[in-house]
């Protein structure tokens, strides 16, 4: 008789708890690096092991391929077929696992399942109708059990209100955690710390201590639906946008391609203007002079644009009131609403935009910022860059035919190259 050893990780003692804890439903609400993964090993190799069929569930199709592979590999010891494109392997003993991503609710309609997998159940757009629709009925013939595996993303969601279930004393058969990172017992020591000093109070609760925050006076929505693949090829910067700072505030340039895409974000602070500028012409020369810079003109910003227009660089200078601040923020707001823009996968940039808030104004009017103690200069210069993309482009002669000088330009114009 052959002997088959399937490597594991050991449970940690919060893992444990939520294993002894667990019910029929279940709802794990936990935060990064937790470690949901070794949970869902855990619940899949002891249902396949005792001849049961079950289903991994991913938000979309990549990262069900992604997940699929460490899955399959992890099982590969006691597979008996597996088939890769189909997503589902049989092992020894007459067990199963299908993969399936919730792109489309109805994936998998008409299977019958023993148990659920639901991972980055947050991340699921379409969760309640599937679940209702779909993953429910799946259940019926074995009186199946699901685990919902997620770090939360606010309260405006199907994870929420199926967390909420378990602490339902007429849903006995629900039951919900919230594990905050700290648990495992594996992180580096401080690490949790660190991340803290980089993360706005809101973010951190909710990545880190595993809370149900809620965004109402959040600005963006659908952040990270809209950060893009790196690898993919992207098209020639258009359209630089920048948000100056000396001592405090940073400076950033923002580069963003003609089709909304973020190239490249330059942050940093303390370093002289004059050094800031060639810091900005390197960046331009890089994409190969073709871009247009889109710059406050605010304070320091107004000696610092002019010099950079006597310079031979197309800069056009925004001035910032709550007025135009307000219309940019709101062009940008509604670019990642319709997912025209696509951001690089930058803590920084990412932070600051769950981050930001509107709060009203006496006169009626929004007042859009980072909160108290708090920066917004990503956001600001991807505003730049987005509103210089979006708007009209009117070339202007911008030398002086009798001193050879470049002229400064109304802010309202996009001044053509040389």
């Amino acid at each position: 008789m052959t002997t088959v050893r399937l490597k594991l990780p050991r449970p940690h003692p919060g893992q444990v708890q939520v294993l002894h804890e667990a019910k029929r439903f279940n709802v794990l609400c936990c935060g990064r690096r937790w470690g949901k993964t070794t949970i869902a090993l855990d619940r899949i190799v002891e249902g396949i092991l005792a001849g049961r069929k079950v289903a991994w569930y991913s938000p979309i199709y990549k990262d069900l391929s992604e997940a699929w592979r460490s899955l399959a590999q992890t099982l590969k010891p006691i597979t008996a077929r597996r088939n890769d494109s189909e997503h589902r392997l049989e092992v020894y003993g007459g067990g199963s696992l299908d993969g399936w991503s919730l792109d489309n609710p109805d994936s998998g309609r008409g299977r019958a399942y023993h148990l659920l997998v639901i991972d980055e159940a947050a991340k699921t757009g379409e969760l309640e109708e599937a679940w209702q629709r779909t993953l429910r009925p799946m259940l019926t013939d074995y009186s199946g059990g699901a685990w919902f595996l997620s770090t939360p993303r606010g309260t405006a969601n199907a994870f929420y209100t199926l967390h909420g279930y378990g602490m339902d004393p007429l849903k006995p058969d629900w039951a919900t955690w919230q594990m905050p990172s700290s648990l495992n017992p594996h992180l580096p020591p401080g690490e949790i710390e660190t991340a803290k000093e980089d993360m706005s109070d809101l973010a951190f609760a909710q990545e880190y201590l595993a809370q149900f925050v809620t965004w109402a006076g959040s600005v963006f929505r659908r952040i990270t639906d809209a950060v893009r693949d790196p690898a993919k090829p992207t098209a020639q910067c258009a359209m630089i946008g920048v948000d100056w700072g000396r001592t405090n505030d940073y400076t950033v340039f923002t580069a963003l391609s003609q089709a909304g895409e973020v190239l490249e974000i330059d942050r940093f602070r303390g370093i002289e203007y004059v050094l800031q500028r060639q810091r900005l012409r390197a960046m331009w020369e890089r994409y190969g002079k073709r871009a247009w810079i889109m710059a406050e003109v605010n304070s320091m910003g107004g000696p610092v644009v002019e010099q950079l227009q006597r310079d031979g660089l197309p800069v056009v200078g925004f001035q910032t009131t709550n007025a135009s601040k307000s219309a940019i923020i709101d062009q940008l707001a509604l670019a990642f609403e319709r997912q025209t823009i696509h951001i690089l996968d930058d803590p920084v940039l990412i932070g600051e935009l769950q981050a930001f808030e509107a709060t009203p104004l006496a006169s009626g009017m929004m007042r859009y910022a980072a909160p108290a103690g708090q920066h917004d200069d990503t956001v600001m210069s991807l505003a730049f860059a987005w509103a210089g993309l979006v708007a009209p482009r009117v070339e202007t002669r911008h030398l002086d035919p009798n001193s050879g000088q470049l002229l400064r330009q109304p802010a309202d114009y996009i001044i053509s190259p040389v």
